[in-house]
C-alpha cells in the first residue's frame, strides 16, 4: 500500500479576505486525492516554535485539517491558521522560542534556523508545503526550494505586487472596501465643505490607491512611485473643491508615499523582514494642505478596514482556483512553483521569480505625475487590474 502523502499549509504576512476559502479548497481537493493536510499555525512561526521534545508544542503550533474542520470557513475573512511575519532565516534573539535561544552566539544579533525548519518538516512527515503569502513569506519558501524541499506557493497581498502573477488573493476585496469607504466619506466631506485625505495600505506599490481613486472618481491620488510637491498638490485640491458644487475634494494617498526630498514615515522596530511600520503620511499631508489653504480637512486611514471581513466574488474565485491548481501541481510532482494568473489565464511560474525584480505601477501608462491623478488612456492588451 502506498504511503499517504501529507501536505503542510500555512498563511504568512498580513491577512486578506480569501485565505479561508483557499484553505478550505486545498483541504477539500487534497481529500479527493487521498492526501492528508496539516495546518501550520502563525505562518513560518509554527514550524520555528514547534519543539518535538515538548508534546504540548504540537497542539500550539499545528492543526490537522479535514473537510469537516473547514466546512464553513469560506464564509468569513481572515485565516483560521493565524499569521505572522516570521522569517526563519533571520530570527532575532528576542523573537526566538526559548528552547532555541541557546544556539545564539554573543556576537550574533540574528540566527538562520532553516535547518531547524527542515528538520521539523521531516519529523512531521510533511511531503510538500503550501505557503500562502506575499513577497516576504514566499521568499523563505524559495529558500526551502533551494534546499531541496518540495514547495508550491500561492500569492496573496492587498498590494498585488508579487512578481510573476497578474493577480494576488485579496486585491479585489481591498479595492472594493476602499471604494465603498471613499464614497461614504463624501457625505461628511461635502456637509463640512472639507478636503478629505484617505490613506490606504501600499508600501512600495501604489496600485491600491491608483485603482481605488480611479474607480471611486477621487480628485487626486498620490502613490509611492511618484514623490509629490505639497504646494502643487494643495493648489490642485483647493481648485477641485472650488469647482465642486458640493464644496469638497477627495485625495487618496498610499502609506508609502513621500513628498519630494522627504522620506517614508516609519515607526517602531523593523520586523523579521526588515520592514518598519508605515503610516502617517496622510495625516502629515492633511496638516500641510490645511496650513497652505486654510481649508478644513478630514483625515481617514482605512488600513485594516481594507483587509477585514469576507472576500468578494472575485477573490473567492481566485482563492479556490489557486488552491485547485496547487494540488494539481503536487499530484504531478511539479514543485518549486508558484500558482499564478497571467494574461487572464491560470498557470504556474518558477518560485524563484518571486525575488527577481519588483512590481510597481506603470506610471507612464496609468498615472499623470504632473496632475497627481490616474490617467487611464489605453487599456487594450492590459491586465484586468491595469498593472
Amino acid at each position: 500500500m502506498a504511503v499517504k502523502k501529507t501536505i503542510g499549509i500555512l498563511t504568512g504576512g498580513g491577512d486578506v479576505p480569501g485565505l479561508n476559502p483557499c484553505i478550505k479548497q486545498l483541504v477539500s481537493r487534497a481529500a479527493q486525492c487521498d492526501f492528508s493536510v496539516l495546518g501550520i499555525r502563525r505562518g513560518w512561526q509554527g514550524l520555528l516554535a514547534y519543539n518535538h521534545e515538548d508534546p504540548p508544542s504540537y497542539e500550539k503550533n499545528l492543526q490537522p485539517l479535514t473537510s469537516a474542520d473547514v466546512r464553513t470557513i469560506d464564509r468569513s475573512g481572515g485565516t483560521i491558521l493565524h499569521t505572522s511575519r516570521t522569517n526563519p532565516s533571520a530570527v532575532a534573539f528576542s523573537d526566538a522560542p526559548d528552547f532555541l535561544k541557546t544556539q545564539y552566539a554573543p556576537e550574533r544579533q540574528k540566527t538562520d534556523f532553516t535547518a531547524h525548519i527542515l528538520a521539523n518538516l521531516a519529523r512531521l512527515k510533511i511531503d510538500t508545503v503550501i505557503p500562502i503569502g506575499g513577497d516576504d513569506t514566499l521568499s523563505f519558501a524559495a529558500r526551502l526550494h533551494q534546499e531541496g524541499f518540495p514547495v508550491v506557493a500561492i500569492p496573496k497581498t492587498m498590494d498585488n505586487d508579487v512578481v510573476g502573477t497578474d493577480y494576488c488573493i485579496g486585491f479585489s476585496t481591498a479595492i472594493t472596501r476602499s471604494v465603498n469607504h471613499i464614497h461614504a466619506l463624501r457625505t461628511s466631506s461635502g456637509s463640512h465643505e472639507r478636503i478629505a485625505v484617505v490613506e490606504l495600505f501600499g508600501r512600495y506599490c501604489g496600485a491600491t490607491s491608483l485603482i481605488a481613486a480611479y474607480l471611486s472618481g477621487a480628485d487626486r491620488a498620490v502613490i509611492p512611485e511618484v514623490p509629490f510637491e505639497p504646494n502643487r498638490l494643495a493648489r490642485f485640491l483647493a481648485d477641485d473643491r472650488a469647482r465642486n458644487p458640493s464644496r469638497y475634494a477627495m485625495l487618496i494617498i498610499s502609506e508609502g508615499a513621500t513628498a519630494i526630498g522627504g522620506e517614508m514615515i516609519l515607526s517602531g522596530r523593523a520586523d523579521a523582514f526588515g520592514h518598519r511600520k508605515l503610516g502617517g503620511i496622510g495625516a502629515w499631508t492633511a496638516e500641510v494642505i490645511k496650513e497652505l489653504t486654510g481649508i478644513g480637512m478630514i483625515y481617514q486611514p482605512l488600513f485594516y478596514l481594507m483587509r477585514s471581513g469576507s472576500p468578494d466574488s472575485l477573490d473567492l474565485m481566485v482563492a479556490r482556483n489557486f488552491a485547485n491548481l496547487a494540488i494539481q501541481l503536487i499530484e504531478r510532482q511539479h514543485t518549486g512553483r508558484m500558482v499564478a494568473l497571467r494574461d487572464g489565464c491560470y498557470t504556474d511560474v518558477a518560485l524563484g521569480r518571486v525575488s527577481v525584480g519588483v512590481k510597481r505601477v506603470d506610471v507612464e501608462a496609468f498615472y499623470d505625475p504632473e496632475e497627481y491623478r490616474p490617467a487611464i488612456r489605453q487599456v487594450t492588451g492590459k491586465p484586468m487590474f491595469l498593472y
